[in-house]
């Protein structure tokens, strides 16, 4: 299962809410990325962070599903080690990526893949969250919105898209979502 959205529009915080609910049979898929790690993120839990040489040489080594430049010299990627980890637990694994990364996700398993796109209320909405983290710079900001309206362009291209406007209605939607998956996938 895929989780993606524009940043601020709630998927870290969906993604978080359903591996509590239901911690025996999902498994979070672990990012690598080569940006800098913020204050609260830890290495191994919430991404894998590597340097560019190191990311760069583990795919030229093949070592990931999809990986791609989402910011100047800032590099993210799912890899394989990772995913084969969380299958031989005997868990579905949850992704928590961005938008291009999505698409190769799931073009790559198609439907063997669920791929949800969590939309914000209003691109005003999501702008005022995003102001509200005050993790970035100006400059970085001004890049995180314009990466943002283009990413709203793609919700169409999911399976589902999942209307983050009020959180507890949001986490009950996203439950649904999970045990009609998980339900389907049992039946097969």
């Amino acid at each position: 299962m895929l989780f993606t959205a524009p940043s601020g529009a709630g998927k870290t915080t969906v993604v978080q809410h359903l591996l509590e609910e239901y911690p025996d049979r999902l498994g979070f898929s672990v990012s690598a990325t080569t940006r800098e790690k913020r204050l609260n993120e830890r290495g191994g839990k919430d991404y894998y962070f590597l340097s560019k040489e190191d990311f760069k040489k583990k795919v030229e080594e093949g070592a990931f599903v999809e990986w791609q430049e989402v910011y100047k010299d800032q590099f993210y990627g799912t890899l394989k080690s990772e995913i084969e980890r969380l299958w031989n637990k005997g868990k579905v694994v949850v992704f928590d990526i961005d938008v291009k990364g999505a698409r190769n996700i799931k073009d790559f398993y198609g439907d063997n893949c669920l791929a949800v796109f969590i939309a914000p209320p209003s691109f005003d909405i999501l702008e005022e969250r995003l102001k509200k983290r005050g993790t970035e710079s100006q400059i970085s900001f001004k890049k995180r919105i314009a990466r943002v309206k283009k990413e709203m362009e793609y919700k169409d291209a999911f399976d589902k898209v999942l209307v983050n406007d009020f959180l507890p209605k949001t986490f009950r939607e996203a439950e649904d979502i999970v045990e009609t998956f998980l339900f389907i996938n049992e039946e097969e």
